[in-house]
């Protein structure tokens, strides 16, 4: 009598054996979420090349009971894409599903696998004379599906964005291990539920992204970068609003960096230059297709009032790459720093000087000698409000009070009718967290939802909910 094959073996029939990793040294880059906080352990790693091979290993692990992690470029900061510690979990990459499988400049689409990178999509797209506007520091390593499992936003959501607004169709595999092609490159289609939207910010609990039809747009023919200085908040959302009526769809970015946050980058990243003089806050703002004389005109008319303090306007692509760069890599600085308490929240615009007043106060009040590092994407009202302590020994005992910090921080977003999650999603750093910001009705119909996708609790289990 034929014994029934284990599941190991039968992922090995379904992607072969060179792609089913079981070594303690293979599964480790696995196994660890990009801040180096969550670790987890998986009874194998599964690495599918198609939306075939992936359903059918869903397939197989749903019939043994067996949860199932997707990971793409394992570049979360929630801890969504890490397995917990009970080591049952089948961690499914989906980093060989890499292709481009279409690119229509007449539509204004690209049709590309979930594990190709970002840069790859920018670079397929810039190839004919395109933009794909998903803009992140971590684009060579971040994959699509990533970006649509937790709705990814970026420096350029202002003008075009965030990813549900840049996707028109996805390809899912269900927890049955059905497999969805939803692949669709249309503006209009209006029969019945949007379905896709189920599946875009969920984290990989209801079902697994394994392609998608994104949107393209017109590439800039040229761009102008400016670094402005500031006194505060409420000057730079004044700025913003000043920019955003004279030059309105060309300003594509507007970034707001705290000194603190600049000071980061210039110690710890090499070669990083101050571009202006010390201020308490600057402004890096994008504009795209934009007369360049328009920008310059519209910013001296703002230094002449005093609403800038000083200020730099890239002369070419490299100069405006290193602005960029002071920007991109603030993450990358306070990781060599140590852990932080990282906070991605969201407030109404007009409110991200009241909440930063009010949570620096309160912060202040409860843990003297605070460091804030505050900066993001003032443009939509999504700022990255991280702290610690500078001194390590300091720091060890602060990092154990986050429950504290964070009902501070979360509860000042709440009464200003904010978000706790902007674009990072909520993993398992903001599970919790999660039941106290939601009603009761909001977290039954996720759980409804939850329930009729995914009957087992298979998918990515102990996210979100």
């Amino acid at each position: 009598m034929t014994s029934t094959p284990s599941l190991s073996e039968q992922l090995v029939g379904i992607v072969g054996a060179a792609y089913v990793l079981t070594d303690p040294a293979e599964l480790a880059p696995f196994l660890t979420d990009w801040r180096g906080r969550y670790h987890g352990r998986a009874q194998c790693v599964v690495r599918p090349a198609d939306a075939g091979e992936v359903a059918a290993v869903v397939k197989a692990c749903a019939a043994a009971g067996a949860p199932i992690v997707a990971q793409g470029g394992n570049t979360s900061h929630c801890g969504a894409a890490t397995p917990d510690e009970a080591g049952q979990a089948v961690l499914l990459s989906l980093s060989r599903l890499n292709r481009i499988t279409a690119v229509d400049p007449q539509n204004n689409t690209i049709s590309v696998e979930a594990g190709c990178t970002l840069a790859a999509v920018h670079e397929a797209a810039r190839a004919v004379d395109r933009l794909f506007p998903l803009a992140l520091a971590s684009e060579g390593s971040c994959q699509i599906g990533g970006n649509l499992s937790t709705n990814a936003g970026g420096v350029q959501v202002l003008r075009y964005g965030n990813t549900r607004e840049l996707t028109l169709g996805i390809e899912v595999v269900l927890a049955s291990g059905e497999l969805w092609n939803g692949l669709r490159g249309l503006r209009k289609d209006n029969t019945g539920y949007d379905l896709k939207q189920l599946f875009i910010g969920a984290e990989g609990t209801l079902g697994i992204i394994t392609a998608a039809v994104l949107k393209l747009f017109p590439l800039p023919k040229r761009q102008t970068t400016c670094w402005l200085n500031v006194p505060s908040p409420s000057a730079a959302v004044d700025l913003l609003n000043s920019a955003k009526a004279v030059f309105d769809a060309q300003l594509t970015a507007f970034e707001l960096i705290s000194d603190v946050s600049l000071g980061l980058v210039l110690k710890n990243i090499p070669e990083s230059t101050r571009p202006t003089e010390k201020s308490p806050w600057y402004i890096l703002a994008e504009f795209s297709e934009a007369d360049p004389a328009a920008v310059e005109n519209w910013l001296a008319a703002r230094l002449e009032r005093n609403e800038v303090g000083d200020a730099v306007l890239a002369q070419s692509d490299s100069q405006a790459k290193k602005l960029w760069a002071l920007r991109e890599n603030i993450s990358e600085a306070q990781k060599i720093e140590g852990i932080s308490i990282k906070h991605d929240v969201a407030v109404p615009v007009s409110r991200i000087p009241e909440f930063l007043a009010w949570a620096d106060a309160a912060l202040n009040a409860a843990f003297p000698g605070i460091r804030v590092v505050a900066f993001g994407h003032v443009g939509d009202g999504n700022l990255h409000y991280n702290l610690s302590k500078p001194d390590a020994l300091d720091n060890t005992a602060f990092i154990a009070c986050q429950p504290a910090v964070n009902r501070l921080v979360h509860d000042t977003v709440h009464a200003l009718n904010g978000s706790i999650s902007a674009e990072h999603g909520i993993g398992q750093l903001k599970r919790e967290e999660l039941l106290r910001y939601k009603s009761p009705v909001e977290m039954a119909m996720m759980r409804t939802v939850k329930q009729a996708l995914d009957p087992q609790g298979l998918m990515n289990p102990g996210k979100i909910l």
